[in-house]
């Protein structure tokens, strides 16, 4: 088994070599995906948000304006 990596020995690669380690990372977790899942409760709140939107599709807020509103802040 290999030793944890720390943040400052992160930060010192070069940002190719960061942008390698994070693709590593992601296929890693996508690896296992089948080892986690969602729980009863999350799955239900998912449904019960995927069939608010269906009913009222233009309520809320956009990702866009969301993004807007933050970039407008001090």
């Amino acid at each position: 088994m290999s030793r944890p990596v720390s943040i400052d020995e992160i930060r010192q690669l070069s940002v190719a070599e960061r942008v390698l380690l994070v693709k590593e990372i992601r296929d890693s977790i996508s690896a296992d995906a089948e080892s986690w899942s969602l729980s009863v409760e999350q799955q239900q709140e998912l449904t019960r948000r995927a069939a608010a939107h269906d009913c009222s599709p233009d309520e809320g807020t956009s990702w866009d304006e969301i993004k807007g509103g933050l970039r407008s802040r001090p």
